[in-house]
């Protein structure tokens, strides 16, 4: 089947009721994006089809076909980290560092839905597990992020 991944359009060799999950790591050996629980629970496994936020864990590849799939792999580069990338080592949101790629993935697109979050449109949107508990972190990144978001484009 034909996906389009960060902007680029792959062939990946699987079955159609296969986790979009599993297809990005295992067919695709793209494994920025985790598996945590493999019931749409914890959020590691978030990424963006058409802008939403979705878990990849339960979402059968063959439903996103003809979607803008977008991956931890395309939020920053080393050299240009994204405003959340940075907003999460500057307020050192990581502990263990298992779950970041789908908070960060969750982080985008509660920014791009609500540029200037309030707590309780965080708390709404960040319905992801972190077990290192790090959630006050979390919330100092977004509005840090959201600020600079905001500085830039005055």
């Amino acid at each position: 089947m034909e996906l389009n991944i960060n902007g680029k359009v792959v062939t990946a060799d699987a079955p159609p009721d296969m986790p979009l999950l599993w297809v990005l790591r295992d067919t695709l050996n793209m494994t920025g994006t985790k598996f945590g629980c493999g019931v749409a629970a914890c959020g590691a496994c978030t990424v963006h089809v058409d802008g939403q936020p979705v878990r990849s864990c339960v979402m059968p590849a063959s439903a996103v076909v003809g979607q803008k799939i977008t991956t931890i792999e395309a939020l920053g580069t080393p050299d240009k980290l994204h405003v959340l990338q940075a907003a999460w080592i500057a307020e050192q949101v990581p502990q263990c560092g298992y779950c970041q790629s789908g908070m960060l993935m969750a982080a985008a697109a509660l920014l791009a839905r609500k540029p200037k979050p309030t707590d309780a449109d965080i708390d709404e949107a960040m319905t992801n597990i972190c077990r290192c508990g790090t959630y006050q972190r979390v919330r100092a990144a977004i509005h840090r992020a959201a600020a600079q978001t905001q500085g830039a484009a005055a």
